[in-house]
């Protein structure tokens, strides 16, 4: 079967070859080429850029909220018409498992644009009146204006429902964007494209330019003079390159980057229900999640036990074919993360971790022995100062360690460059909300893992990340605030 092509989205038009240079976008999970991106030229991220800037001052800038909530409304109902498509796309691009996408990767793309359109329509005014330095009333009010053009540069691992939790708040606060999508994952930022033009979105609000970072399209894009505010999730290096790009102009920047999560498991949790917390929080998507843990903290009295219980649990996960229902763990998203990932299975081993359950690759077969599959691995036995307990793996492993008292496993969990979520599993809920309180990580889940409402502040503390996004607190990005003075 020929490959597709997958062309940038400009102006409300794709953008076909022209001389441009192409890559091939391939499926993890046989190592089969997809499809062939066109990478965007310099010139092409100018032309996405400058469309965005001249949508502000057209059609989309004179909406008025309700009628921008409603477009957006009309977006979330295209993208579940056309469930399967897009879903077909996530699948190709990431081979997760279609289970974990047609639940929660094209769904959460839809539910961020109805979430956002209701945030910004309920948003608080704000006013006071007070006395002015010179006697008489003076009245304040605020208005929250649009920030311009956003650069979204987005991640592979949830490429649909991370790129719209950008998006969604952008467009809803009258903002224009140009998305990068990762060269991993170029499918459904596209597909979108097709979406904003049938629900009647304006030429050059949504715009898509593929490539890659340095001297590609992810530098042109966050370099541009023109851009007036950069949101990006991923790894730390790329997030310190596009701030100094930012720097020039002084050009404000949202980041979601790093993380080492811990999770601490007490011995009067409900067993079952933590193994089966732990499990997904260690392997979900091929523990390719921002948020995923990968340093366990077992109180010491049942320390054996639960670990024996998770590796149990992780040695029954099954790979296979993406769009098998009875796959259970995908491939990790390329050979070069692959070998990554495996580097630091190696390292585990040279150091003598003790890998209770897998430590290297899958055996696959046919077709899918030309992908890029790892085991599910738990490790005990190293100390915390070890490589694989202060750097982020991005791989479906986890290392186990015992523990004594509350105030040493607050410490050693606090113990870490990042700082983006944190899990406690127990009964004592005066004892959960105490540790919470203290841990150093952006969001904490006490008895649950990836459990999100979409109002709620989402980010990272330290190096995992700058500012908050979700429900108002995305405003606080996404627009600025005037304030209008009026002496009574």
């Amino acid at each position: 079967m020929k490959a597709m092509q997958i062309s940038s989205f400009i102006a409300g038009e794709y953008v076909g070859v022209g001389g441009r240079n192409a890559f091939e976008n391939i499926n993890p999970a046989d190592g089969s080429v997809i499809s062939h991106v066109i990478e965007a030229s310099a010139d092409d991220v100018d032309r996405a850029v400058q469309a965005a800037k001249r949508a502000l001052k057209g059609p989309w800038g004179r909406l008025s909220v309700p009628e921008r909530a409603r477009l957006l409304e009309k977006v979330a109902a295209r993208i579940e018409e056309r469930f399967d498509e897009f879903l077909a796309a996530e699948v190709a691009d990431t081979g997760k498992p279609v289970t974990l996408a047609s639940h929660l990767d094209i769904p959460r793309g839809a539910a961020n644009f109805r979430a956002f359109a209701s945030v910004i329509e309920s948003a608080p005014t704000k006013g006071f009146t007070m006395r002015g330095p010179t006697g008489g009333d003076v009245i304040n009010y605020s208005l929250r204006t649009p920030k311009g053009v956003i650069a979204v540069v987005c991640p592979w691992n949830f490429p649909l429902l991370l790129m719209t939790w950008k998006v969604a708040p952008a467009l809803s606060c009258g903002n224009t964007v140009v998305v990068k999508p990762s060269e991993e994952t170029p499918s459904t930022a596209s597909l979108l494209g097709d979406v904003m033009r049938e629900v009647g979105i304006p030429d050059g609000v949504y715009n898509v330019v593929h490539g890659f970072g340095p001297n590609s399209a992810g530098e042109y894009l966050t370099s541009h003079p023109l851009v007036d505010a950069i949101t990006f999730t991923g790894e730390c290096k790329t997030g310190e390159a596009i701030m100094r790009a930012a720097a020039a102009g002084t050009r404000p920047v949202s980041f979601e980057l790093g993380g080492k999560n811990a999770g601490i498991v007490f011995a009067d949790c409900n067993m079952e229900k933590a193994v089966d917390t732990t499990v997904r929080a260690i392997f979900m998507n091929a523990g390719q999640v921002c948020l995923h843990t990968e340093r366990v903290y077992v109180e010491r009295p049942f320390f054996e036990e639960f670990t024996a219980k998770v590796s149990a649990r992780a040695k029954a996960l099954k790979p296979g074919q993406p769009h098998d229902k009875s796959t259970t763990i995908g491939p990790l998203i390329s050979a070069e993360h692959r070998k990554k990932v495996l580097g630091y299975y190696q390292k585990a081993a040279a150091a003598g971790a003790r890998a209770h359950t897998g430590g290297g690759e899958f055996r696959m077969e046919g077709a899918l022995a030309k992908g890029f599959w790892v085991e599910p691995t738990v490790w005990t036995g190293l100390d915390d100062g070890a490589a694989i307990n202060r750097e982020e793996i991005f791989g479906p492993c986890a290392h186990f360690s015992p523990f004594d008292s509350d105030d040493e496993v607050v410490a050693r969990a606090n113990d870490s460059d990042f700082g983006l979520a944190a899990m406690v599993l127990t009964e004592n809920l005066t004892r959960a909300h105490r540790i919470a309180g203290q841990l150093e990580a952006g969001t904490c889940w006490i008895n649950s893992w990836f459990l999100r409402d979409l109002r709620a502040p989402f980010g990272g503390a330290k190096r995992s990340g700058i500012g908050r996004e979700g429900g108002v607190h995305s405003l606080e990005f996404y627009t600025e605030l005037k304030n209008v003075c009026v002496p009574i």
